[in-house]
């Protein structure tokens, strides 16, 4: 454990997933006490291996595409830590789905999750942040890069992006900074089996000629949480190892 977050309580949407079950132990390893988000998810395991190591740390359960579940984590979230300090917007969901054929229903699906979600625990947060308080919504670098088949999951992380930035410029007088975080390709368990021309194609086109890890996004998220980023706000901090820096012509 650091002390980097020492004393610090932070909430994390979506823990009970890979990238958020990461993002929750590089909060721990800085020290901050740590609410882990699930809905359908377990977190007991990411709970127990927060303890275990020394750390302080409990799961809640909500459903974020309702706006009072959304009020209800963030507030049950400062009750149980004495106060709240970070919330990490992380939940969401990417399906694909050819734009033809997607119907409302499917937009609104994945909107109300990965958009309306992040704007309903963000207000509900900044009412219980003190100044230097953060909130970091997980984007993508499809916010800013489009995919086949992803034209609603790309549109909501674009939204989220804008939004990080509106917020910032609503909450930034109270001292509460709202930033975005953009991963690129984060691996997972069996992707390369499953996927491995996708695989072998990223690997190349990245500077650093790998795919990311769950700490990658984790520690990015840290930093924007701490000290060190005191004085950044209404950013979006790309995490791609260098994919995006590569032409495409």
């Amino acid at each position: 454990m650091t002390g980097l977050l020492a004393g610090r309580v932070a909430l994390v949407t979506g823990a009970s997933g890979l990238l958020g079950h990461g993002i929750a132990l590089r909060f721990a390893h800085a020290g901050a006490a740590v609410v882990a988000h699930g809905n359908r998810g377990d977190v007991r395991a990411l709970v127990a291996e927060i303890t275990s190591a020394g750390g302080r740390a409990t799961g809640m359960r909500a459903d974020l595409a309702v706006e009072d579940e959304c009020h209800r984590l963030v507030r049950e979230a400062a009750e149980w830590g004495g106060r709240l300090d970070a919330l990490v917007n992380n939940a969401g969901v990417q399906p694909v789905r050819d734009l033809a054929g997607m119907t409302a229903a499917e937009w609104r699906a994945v909107v109300d999750l990965n958009v309306t979600a992040a704007f309903c625990c963000t207000q509900a947060a900044a009412d219980v942040l003190p100044a230097g308080g953060s909130v970091t919504h997980v984007a993508s670098i499809e916010g800013t890069h489009p995919a086949a088949g992803h034209a609603h999951y790309c549109a909501s992380k674009a939204a989220v992006i804008m939004h990080a930035r509106s917020a910032a410029l609503e909450y930034g007088p109270r001292g509460i900074r709202v930033n975005a975080v953009s991963p690129g390709l984060v691996d997972r368990p069996g992707l390369a089996r499953e996927w491995p021309d996708g695989v072998e194609r990223w690997t190349r086109a990245a500077p650093l000629g790998r795919l990311g890890r769950p700490d990658d996004v984790g520690d990015a998220c840290v930093f924007l949480a701490s000290e060190m980023a005191s004085w950044i706000t209404g950013n979006n901090l790309v995490v791609d190892g260098g994919v995006t820096a590569n032409p495409t012509w």
